[in-house]
């Protein structure tokens, strides 16, 4: 007899019985059978050479999600954009430059062989000289034609120049610097790791081939003279040329010419004549890029020859020059002592006659 949740006819034959609900749970889907490592041999596979009841299945190849694939691929990129940036990083740590030499100077006097000539019209004295045509002031320091080189671009080549250029005028054109009453408008065209050179050759003088105010721009004794005309004539040339991938160098030549006259001497009858001076400056600069940017050199090499001088005087410290009518003193440049190491040769030359004006 059925119970009283059963038909009066009984389960009908296919319908699931109560037992089968019990069950119902634990019942696997098609794809849980699918994905099973072991597989039932069918009957008919048993009836054959099969003694084993079952059979392990090929693990099935699952691909990866698209966002799985997705992730990696952005892992990846993300991978090698760190290690490109690490090598191309334009922002890479400055590598430490070191820092500039010592500059070496030479300033070697020129003694006249006979009296200085003079006229009182500064202008014929030039026109009657070797400078003659040569320009006034910043004329005569004209920038090359400009290239570019393997590492530095055509602008930073002529900064390069201009620069250099900006030092010689300020070293040796401007009246303030000449008479050596300021000394900042060549200081200030400095790298920075010069200064120490340079103020101590102005605190300390000496002629050791480092510390000769001289060998780092031209100035006079005021007291004894002063300028007759301020139109200086000079002629000379740059070069500029790669030292290596990170500096360039300037070459300077030139030639600076003078009229002077006896500073505070009105009342003496040879104060109305004045007398040509010449200076000849090769100087060699070095600019690192951070030079380039900042407007300022680093002085190198500075060879400078100047008369009419006596060898006698002090050259490295201030010019003394002869002036009209004088001669230079008896006597050679002052000694020079072969076992001092850390010295420098005392030098004098001879001007000649060509180099004065024909009066």
């Amino acid at each position: 007899m059925g119970g009283p949740g059963d038909p009066p006819e009984g389960t009908p034959e296919g319908a699931p019985s109560g037992a089968e609900d019990e069950y119902r749970s634990v019942v696997f889907d098609e794809s849980f059978v699918r994905a099973a490592r072991l597989q039932e041999y069918s009957a008919q596979e048993r009836m054959t050479d099969h003694t084993p009841a079952v059979r392990r299945r090929p693990p099935l190849r699952r691909s990866l999600s698209r966002q799985a694939l997705v992730l990696v691929l952005l892992i990846v990129l993300a991978f090698g954009t760190a290690i490109y940036m690490g090598v191309r990083n334009p922002y890479q740590a400055p590598r430490a430059t070191p820092p500039p030499e010592p500059v070496r100077m030479t300033v070697i006097p020129l003694a006249p062989s006979g009296k200085v000539p003079g006229a009182t019209d500064p202008g014929h004295l030039y026109a009657r000289s070797p400078a003659a045509q040569f320009e006034v002031g910043a004329e005569g320091i004209p920038l090359p034609a400009v290239r570019r080189t393997a590492h530095f671009s055509e602008s930073q080549v002529v900064a390069a120049l201009s620069t250099a250029k900006d030092y010689i005028v300020a070293s040796s054109l401007y009246p303030e610097v000449l008479t050596g009453e300021q000394v900042h408008p060549v200081r200030a065209l400095l790298d920075p790791a010069q200064f120490d050179q340079f103020d101590r050759s102005f605190d300390r003088p000496a002629a050791d081939g480092r510390h000769a105010p001289t060998g780092w721009l031209v100035r006079f004794d005021a007291g004894r003279t002063r300028l007759a005309d301020r139109g200086i004539r000079v002629r000379g040339d740059l070069r500029a040329t790669e030292a290596d991938a990170a500096t360039l160098e300037v070459s300077a030549d030139h030639t600076f010419v003078y009229a002077l006259k006896p500073a505070g001497s009105a009342a003496k009858p040879a104060a109305s004549l004045s007398s040509l001076f010449t200076v000849r400056r090769e100087l060699q600069f070095r600019f690192s890029r951070d030079d380039l940017r900042l407007h300022q050199v680093q002085l190198v090499v500075s060879y400078v020859q100047a008369g009419p001088l006596s060898c006698t005087e002090d050259s490295a410290n201030r010019f003394r020059p002869l002036l009209a009518g004088q001669t230079a003193k008896a006597g050679g440049p002052a000694g020079t002592d072969p076992y001092a190491t850390d010295g420098a040769t005392a030098l004098c030359g001879s001007l000649a006659p060509g180099a004065q004006p024909r009066i």
